[in-house]
């Protein structure tokens, strides 16, 4: 008999392609006009941090971090954060944003920034970011811009602009 239990594990890079499969199915093309997008543009997740969701060999869900800066000093930008329409409002999002904020803590990093809906994220523990805070390369609703202080106190030595860690 098939195993169709829900299993979360480690992405890698092999798994991309799946992750992009998913990504399209639940953002459609404009997702690449927006300005979170373009900072993960040409650079790698860090996998380390990043994790999936099957049922079966089926990807569910998924979500990757990508090392930033914000204000010059190293930061993770989660997401996307992908969970296929019918499993949505199950919990695998938040089970997948959790293991990616716990495996970055042990590893030693500060703060998590991510462009998404406030009362979904804040039940996860993010809060909106102060008004100007971060200055992102691009346009983004301020009202957006969560936060995640894996360390105490880290919000404060990461204020300006966000960009792509080179």
């Amino acid at each position: 008999m098939t195993d169709l239990s829900l299993h979360y594990a480690h992405a890698g890079a092999a798994d991309r392609p799946a992750i992009l499969k998913l990504e399209e199915r639940a953002f459609g093309p404009g997702r690449f006009a927006k300005t979170a997008y373009r900072l993960r543009e040409g650079v790698e997740p860090d996998w380390s941090l990043s994790y999936l969701a099957r049922i079966g060999g089926m990807l569910v869900g998924a979500n990757t971090m990508t090392r930033i800066l914000a204000g010059g000093a190293p930061a993770l930008l989660l997401g996307p954060l992908t969970v296929e329409g019918p499993f949505r409002a199950r919990g695998l999002g938040e089970a997948l944003a959790q293991k990616s904020l716990e495996a970055a803590r042990e590893a030693g990093h500060s703060l998590v920034i991510l462009v998404g809906d406030p009362p979904y994220y804040e039940k996860m523990g993010f809060s909106r970011a102060p008004f100007g805070h971060f200055v992102f390369p691009g346009p983004v609703d301020p009202g957006r811009i969560l936060y995640y202080e894996l360390q105490p106190g880290a919000l404060q030595s990461h204020k300006g602009a966000v960009g792509a860690a080179v």
